[in-house]
């Protein structure tokens, strides 16, 4: 059996494009080529690993093979970054997995950060809500994430291959329009918004926002569910209701609307890191000791 890293490179880009023709635009490849080399995989394999739909999805088989692929080609990746480093140089691509607002909040700035300081480094970025982050994570879909909480390491067993780094603690706030009665207050009771509609974005706050509500002693009712951030705001913005949101929104908060702290008070930690399971990319790591001293230079003016 002859199964090599180009094989296993134009599987795993169809899966994750979901189809042969986005897979070849991700490789810079021909769709034919790509046809071709996952052909010769499922030739070598046997069996069929692909079910030719539109999206393009995994049979059992290609289902138990996904992840050793993904764990081959990461091993790969590092070998081929260990081979830069002895060069002196740090190139490589890095898959970055973040939630919608830590991509809009705080990811420009790092992607501007690390532009600078990590040139060789292309950090190409997915984004999910909570639970699909640390699942890529996980997997080998993402190389890197950023995390909501995640668990301290466990005692005893193998150590975590590096720390992360905390790159906020980021505190919930009430958005409120900016002609609501309470928004020239410098701290909104959420009991005090217990006549106003709430509206909420079923995602990784939303436990958060429950505890909230639990600590002050009201029932978690909201009017409105919308997914897409943007769509909340604006709906707060016509008058329809108010929301809490974390404060790494805040730079996507339109003049009209303000952004309050609340009581009671609640925060959540947000850490760049890698995978725990397994040794990091080198290039992960880097980005990562770039983001603390980038850090701990700014605390310090």
């Amino acid at each position: 059996m002859a199964v090599n890293l180009p094989q296993l490179r134009a599987f795993l880009a169809v899966v994750d494009a979901g189809g042969f023709s986005a897979a070849a635009a991700e490789l810079g490849m021909s769709q034919s080529a790509v046809s071709h080399a996952v052909a010769s995989l499922e030739r070598e394999l046997a069996a069929p690993l692909l079910v030719r739909a539109t999206p393009a999805r995994t049979t059992a088989l290609g289902e138990r093979v996904l992840p050793h692929a993904r764990i081959a080609l990461s091993a790969a990746r590092s070998v081929e970054q260990i081979a830069a480093d002895a060069a002196g140089a740090m190139t490589g691509t890095v898959r970055l997995a973040a939630t919608p607002t830590v991509c809009q909040g705080l990811v420009p700035g790092l992607l501007r950060h690390w532009g600078a300081d990590q040139p060789g480094i292309t950090v190409r970025v997915f984004e999910g809500d909570s639970a699909e982050v640390s699942a890529w994570l996980e997997n080998g879909t993402a190389d890197a994430a950023v995390l909501i909480d995640p668990p301290p390491a466990p005692s005893g067993g193998c150590p975590r291959p590096g720390p992360g780094i905390e790159l906020a603690v980021d505190g919930y706030r009430a958005l409120l329009p900016r002609d609501h009665p309470l928004a020239g207050e410098p701290v909104v009771d959420l009991r005090d918004l217990e006549d106003d509609p709430f509206l909420i974005s079923p995602n990784g706050c939303e436990a958060r926002i429950r505890t909230i509500h639990r600590l002050a002693g009201l029932r978690f009712t909201p009017t409105h569910r919308v997914r897409d951030l943007a769509t909340l705001i604006s709906m707060v913005q016509a008058g329809i209701g108010v929301t809490v949101l974390s404060e790494v929104s805040r730079s996507l908060i339109p003049p009209d609307l303000v952004l309050l702290p609340l009581e009671p008070g609640t925060s959540r930690r947000l850490v760049l890191t890698g995978p725990a399971a397994r040794p990091w990319h080198p290039a992960v790591r880097a980005l990562v000791e770039s983001a603390a001293g980038h850090q701990a230079r700014t605390e310090e003016f």
